[in-house]
């Protein structure tokens, strides 16, 4: 890719129409481009037929119209379909796409990083080394490459892949509007979820912003001190204060917030532990909480039993007085579960590619 060659995706209708007055191109223009792009979804300038010969041959010289590049898939017995890509040459993330068990509700799971900034105990990718933020038109080809590989549109998006959403704010937001755009993906705002490990600062930029899209912390312990041991950024953004910034976003934005619990037992799933998370639950009031069996093992945890699960979700239900969903381990069996996105399960069990 040339640098000096501007990206057509990933840029708002405002950058393109900019982009097209730069260019000698009527600036009404930009939508068309904007149109075939998301709504279209053209993948070559030659498919813009709306447009002249003339500025579809200016487009081809002085822009790009790129893709991240398909790697591997693998399919879950349950459905599920877990993709890499590379998104430039040595640098792979990977993307899942989660069908409900009724078809009704159909799940794009996107990176926003290539590895991650973090080192979350129970997560995989947080073993990888980082090397970079996705631009938005990265974050954004996941999707448009996914739904064109099944041959369907998601009715839901999460930035619950690789990578901490957060410390790639920017061009998560842009791509998230993208995607939220009428013009653009079309896809409701409630059904579009950012998600973050817990940094207090991007959340602050998120409700200064007010942001319209649903938002995920995952806290994964209620004690201040041990949460630390199972996520690190625990030392930079404690507990405490990301508590506070929770309560501020259900006060200041009037909206639900998600806690991401992933169960682990003799570690956080203990009674003390449970009371701990009621107690929060409480204290923020419009919340939910979504709990996941751990997906992972090389810390030397084990994942809950189904009995653990059911006495843990049992006495957050009658106790918490917040909804209590369990999100089980959609594509597991191919490494595409929570906490398992590390191309590990490309590399190591072939690919069933289609």
């Amino acid at each position: 890719m040339k640098e000096e060659q501007p990206v057509l995706k990933g840029k708002t209708l405002t950058e393109l129409t900019a982009l097209c007055s730069s260019l000698g191109i009527q600036s009404y223009r930009a939508k068309q481009i904007y149109s075939g792009i998301y709504k279209s979804r053209y993948t070559s300038i030659d498919q813009f037929t709306t447009l002249p010969k003339e500025i579809r041959e200016v487009l081809k010289l002085k822009t790009i119209l790129p893709e991240i590049k398909l790697g591997r898939e693998l399919i879950s017995k349950d459905g599920t379909r877990k993709f890499t890509f590379d998104v430039e040459p040595g640098k792979e993330i990977e993307t899942v796409w989660i069908p409900s068990a009724d078809g009704e509700r159909k799940t794009i799971c996107i990176s926003s990083q290539v590895g991650c900034t973090l080192n979350c105990s129970f997560c995989a990718t947080g073993l990888l080394e980082y090397k970079g933020n996705l631009h938005a038109w990265q974050i954004l080809d996941q999707i448009l490459q996914v739904e064109h590989i099944v041959q369907d549109r998601a009715t839901n998006i999460v930035f619950m892949g690789m990578g901490e959403p957060m410390h790639n704010y920017f061009s998560v937001m842009k791509a998230a509007h993208i995607l939220h755009d009428k013009e653009g993906l079309g896809l409701g705002a409630k059904r579009i979820t950012i998600s973050t490990a817990g940094v207090v600062t991007g959340i602050t930029r998120f409700i200064e912003n007010k942001e319209p899209f649903n938002f995920a912390i995952s806290l994964n312990h209620p004690n201040p001190n041990a949460r630390s041991s199972v996520m690190d950024i625990n030392k930079k953004h404690p507990l405490e204060k990301l508590l506070e910034v929770a309560r501020r976003f259900t006060k200041d934005l009037d909206r639900m917030i998600t806690f991401e619990y992933v169960m682990i037992p003799d570690v956080n799933m203990g009674k003390e532990n449970a009371e701990r998370l009621v107690r929060i639950a409480k204290s923020v009031n419009k919340c939910k909480i979504n709990v996941i069996p751990l997906n992972t093992d090389f810390t030397g945890w084990r994942r809950p039993t189904e009995e653990e699960v059911g006495e843990f979700v049992s006495y957050l239900r009658a106790k918490a007085g917040v909804p209590i969903l369990n999100r089980q381990s959609p594509g597991r069996d191919i490494n595409g579960a929570c906490g398992m996105l590390a191309l590990k399960g490309v590399r190591n069990e072939g690919s069933n590619k289609t």
